[in-house]
C-alpha cells in the first residue's frame, strides 16, 4: 500500500513554492477559497496518475512566468518488494527519515526505503516525468516507473465527474478490485442484436468477485443499486472498447445513472477494498453532492474514525460537517505567504479540538472575530444587515467569520487558537469583567486585535448610552414586546432599587434612565437581548437606522469593528 511521504511543488499555478510532509490518514486541507487547495490535488494527480501526457498551458505557470519550469516532486514509501527490487529500480531508491523528514539517496538500515517521481513542464508545455535520484544522475541514468508500475501507484480521483470509475476503464477503481478481466469480443463476436444481454450473462461467471464487492460497499453505504448487479454492455458508449463494460444495477440499468453523491460515495468506499497497490485517494470538495449524512458516511468508509488508516486521502472541503467529523491532526490550514505555500496541521490539542467542534465555519474563513458572546454577535450581524442594505459590503463578503466564545473566561481560549493558526482574528469583549490579561497580551503581540468597550462597560452600557433617546425608547419597547410589561417593569424596578419604573423610563430619557436600562438590559435572568436572533434584530431594526444620530464614542467603536472587518 503505497504511501506518499512528502511533496514539494514550484511554480505551480498559485504556488510559488510548497514543501510538505503530509499524514498516513486522511489529510483534509482546508481554509478559505482561492489558497491553492484544489491546485495541491491538481499537482498530485499529474504527477502521480497514469497518464500519457497532460495538457498544460501558460496560466499553470506561478504568475504565467514560463521561463521557470513547473516540478512537482512526490516521495513514495511504503513500497511492495518489486518496486525496492535493485534489479528494478536499483539506482533510483532512496532513503526517507519520518522522524527528521530528511530524504538521502542512499538507502540506509532503519530508514524507509522510497521512490521520488518528478513531472517537469518547461516553456514547451510538454510534461516530463522522471524518477530522481543525484546517485542516477551522475551516472548519466534517466528513467521513469514503468507503465504497470503507474498504473498500480495511481492515485484515484473523485471529481464532479465520478462515474468513469464505473466501468473496466483503463484506470478505473474497478480494474483495481481484483485480477478479474472481461473477454467483450466473446460475446460481442456473437450476435450484434443480443450482444448486450448475451454479454451480460457472460459477464456473471468472469466478473463475478468483482460484482460482490461493489454490491456489498453500495449496501454498506446506503446506496440502491440492488443485491445482485450485473456487468453489461452499455448502450450508451459509441465504440466497443475497456468503457463498454459498466457497471448495471439488477434492473438493467447502468450505475453510471445514480446521483452525483451516491457516485461519488460508491467510488470512494471502492478505492479502500482496492487499496493493495495504491492507497491514495483525491477528493475534491468532497461534500459535492451529498447531504450532511452522507459526507459523515463517506468520511468513515475511507477510514476518518480508524487507526491505523485503511487509506491515504488527499481531501478538500468547505463543509463544517466535515470539519466536526474529523480530528484535528486530519485537518491542515492552508496559508499563501510571500513567496511560498504553507500548510499547518491544526492539532488536537484541548483547546484546538473543541474550538473545531463549536466553530467549524472559523476555519474555512479569511478573518475571524472573537465575539465574547451571542449578544455581541447578534450586535454585528445585525449591524452588518443594516449597513449592507444600505449599500455597503457585507462582512462575508470579506470572508469574516463570527466566533461566540461564551464568556470572557473562554474568550482567548478561542482567539489565541485561531491565531495560531495563521488566521487573521480579532476579539470583541465587554470592560466589566476582566479576562486573563496574559492571555490577552499573547493574542496583542501574536498579531491579534482587540476591541473591547469603554472602562467598565458592557455591551448594554455601551448601547444604552450610545444611542438617541428615540432609539431608547425604541429598544425599550422592543424588550416589552419580547418579554412583556410586567417582567420588564421588574427589571427596571430591581436595578434603580425602586426609583425607576417602566412608565418613569417611557418618559424623558436620562442619565439615570440609561444607566437603569442598560443594567435591567443585562439582567442574569431573562436578560433582554442575549440571544444572537433577538440583538441581530434589535441592531437591524433599531441601532442601526439610529446609528448617524449616536455619540461619537460608539459610532468610533462600531467604525473600527467594521473597518477591520473590510481590511482584508
Amino acid at each position: 500500500m503505497a504511501q506518499i511521504r512528502h511533496i514539494v511543488i514550484s511554480n505551480f499555478r498559485c504556488i510559488e513554492k510548497l514543501e510538505w510532509f503530509p499524514s498516513a490518514g486522511i489529510n483534509c486541507l482546508i481554509g478559505p477559497g482561492d489558497a491553492g487547495k484544489s491546485s495541491v490535488l491538481d499537482a498530485i494527480d499529474y504527477c502521480l496518475g497514469a497518464r500519457r501526457t497532460v495538457q498544460f498551458n501558460d496560466a499553470d505557470f506561478h504568475g504565467l512566468d514560463v521561463a521557470t519550469p513547473v516540478t512537482i516532486a512526490i516521495t513514495i514509501g511504503d513500497l511492495s518488494d518489486a518496486l525496492k527490487s535493485v534489479d528494478t529500480y536499483g539506482q533510483f531508491v532512496r532513503s526517507f527519515d519520518a522522524a527528521t523528514g530528511a530524504i538521502d539517496d542512499e538507502p540506509e538500515a532503519g530508514k524507509e526505503t522510497v521512490l521520488t517521481v518528478q513531472l517537469s513542464v518547461g516553456s514547451d508545455l510538454d510534461p516530463v516525468w522522471t524518477l530522481i535520484s543525484d546517485r542516477a544522475k551522475a551516472q548519466g541514468l534517466s528513467r521513469n516507473l514503468t507503465w504497470g508500475d503507474r498504473t498500480r501507484l495511481s492515485p484515484t480521483r473523485i471529481g464532479a465527474l465520478a462515474d468513469h470509475n464505473l466501468a473496466w476503464r483503463r484506470g478505473s477503481v474497478l480494474n483495481r478490485l481484483t485480477e478479474e478481466k472481461a473477454d467483450t469480443s466473446a460475446a460481442l463476436a456473437g450476435a450484434a442484436r443480443d450482444a448486450r444481454k448475451a454479454f451480460g450473462d457472460l459477464a456473471d461467471a468472469q466478473l463475478g468477485e468483482t460484482l460482490k464487492l461493489v454490491a456489498d460497499t453500495a449496501r454498506e453505504l446506503g446506496i440502491p443499486a440492488g443485491d445482485k448487479l450485473k456487468a453489461m454492455l452499455d448502450a450508451h458508449s459509441v465504440s466497443f472498447s475497456g468503457g463498454t463494460v459498466a457497471l448495471h444495477g439488477e434492473n438493467g440499468v447502468p450505475l453510471r445513472a445514480l446521483g452525483v453523491g451516491s457516485t461519488r460515495l460508491l467510488v470512494a468506499g471502492l478505492q479502500r477494498k482496492a487499496a493493495q497497490e495504491s492507497s491514495v485517494l483525491l477528493v475534491d470538495e468532497l461534500e459535492h453532492g451529498l447531504e450532511p449524512h452522507r459526507i459523515i458516511r463517506l468520511l468513515g468508509s475511507i477510514g476518518a474514525k480508524e487507526l491505523p488508516p485503511p487509506i491515504q486521502a488527499f481531501v478538500t472541503t468547505h463543509s463544517p460537517v466535515a470539519l466536526r467529523e474529523l480530528r484535528g491532526d486530519q485537518l491542515w490550514v492552508a496559508r499563501k505567504l510571500p513567496g511560498a505555500h504553507k500548510l499547518d496541521l491544526v492539532g488536537t490539542a484541548d483547546p484546538i479540538q473543541g474550538t473545531i467542534r463549536a466553530h467549524p465555519e472559523a476555519f474555512l474563513s479569511r478573518s475571524v472575530l472573537v465575539c465574547e458572546g451571542a449578544s455581541e454577535v447578534g450586535l454585528v450581524r445585525g449591524l452588518d444587515l443594516y449597513f449592507t442594505s444600505c449599500g455597503n459590503p457585507s462582512i462575508n463578503a470579506a470572508g469574516v467569520a463570527l466566533v461566540d466564545a461564551g464568556g470572557v473566561s473562554k474568550i482567548y481560549g478561542r482567539a489565541n487558537v485561531i491565531r495560531n493558526l495563521g488566521f487573521r482574528a480579532a476579539s470583541l469583549r465587554d470592560d466589566d469583567v476582566q479576562p486573563d490579561h496574559a492571555e490577552e497580551a499573547l493574542f496583542t503581540l501574536n498579531g491579534g486585535s482587540v476591541f473591547k468597550w469603554a472602562p467598565a462597560q458592557a455591551l448594554e452600557h455601551a448601547i444604552f448610552f450610545g444611542v438617541s433617546d428615540a432609539a431608547v425608547h425604541q429598544l425599550l419597547e422592543r424588550a416589552v414586546e419580547l418579554h412583556g410589561e410586567e417582567l420588564i417593569g421588574e427589571h427596571i424596578t430591581a436595578a434603580s432599587q425602586n426609583a425607576l419604573t417602566l412608565a418613569a423610563c417611557r418618559g424623558p430619557v436620562t442619565p439615570q434612565a440609561r444607566q437603569t436600562l442598560a443594567t435591567a438590559a443585562k439582567w442574569k435572568k431573562n436578560a433582554w437581548f442575549k440571544t444572537v436572533t433577538w440583538m441581530e434584530d434589535a441592531a437591524r431594526d433599531i441601532v442601526g437606522p439610529d446609528y448617524q444620530n449616536a455619540n461619537q464614542d460608539f459610532r468610533a467603536m462600531i467604525d473600527a469593528i467594521f473597518q477591520w472587518c473590510y481590511s482584508v
